[in-house]
């Protein structure tokens, strides 16, 4: 795997175990030789997660919408920052620069995130893997709700199983270099 698409807050959030794994993630990506692509913001866990990467030596490819440039929240010290018009560019962009997903602790649009390189994938769009890293918890009722989605007859137990879940940011990683291996078509 040599870059991995890093989904997650443009804030904080309330706890600092979010702050202090999306700092571990970045150094652990840049000693892995791992390049980070993300949204290309400096605000919240979308800036300390690049930070540490930099920080660390590795390479940061930012996708920003120009209206988020216009608002000054835009990640100067990029390896590279690709300027993007659409939400749906950005994501598409995001989608063509990485190997693999992981999802920090986020919102709404982390979740967007997240959902929609699943549908690509299930629509044949892609073959890459994604992640949940779960930080203290934080997607255990997502990942539960997955489960419910799965027994009510709505998700196929294999489509379920590509939705990897490790609280361990090494688990994590290894997981998406393993499967990022392996391609495979699945039904819903």
């Amino acid at each position: 795997m040599n870059r991995l698409a890093v989904y997650c807050g443009s804030s904080p959030g309330a706890d600092p175990a979010f702050a202090a794994a999306a700092r571990a993630l970045g150094i652990e990506m840049a000693r892995r030789g791992i390049g980070l692509v993300y949204g290309g913001g400096r605000l919240g866990l979308m800036g300390i997660v690049a930070d540490a990467v930099l920080s660390a030596g590795g390479e940061a490819y930012g996708v920003i919408p120009q209206a988020l440039i216009d608002l000054e929240v835009a990640h100067t010290g990029l390896t590279e920052l690709h300027v993007v018009q659409t939400m749906h560019e950005r994501k598409a962009r995001m989608t063509d620069l990485t190997d693999a997903f992981v999802a920090l602790p986020g919102g709404i649009g982390t979740l967007d995130e997240l959902f929609e390189a699943w549908s690509w994938n299930a629509l044949g769009y892609h073959a890459k893997p994604f992640a949940l890293l779960n930080v203290g918890g934080f997607w255990d009722n997502l990942v539960e709700l997955m489960d419910h989605v799965m027994e009510s007859g709505f998700m196929s137990p294999a489509r379920r199983a590509q939705l990897l879940v490790a609280s361990d940011i090494g688990e994590a990683i290894d997981k998406l270099d393993a499967a990022a291996g392996a391609e495979r078509r699945m039904v819903w």
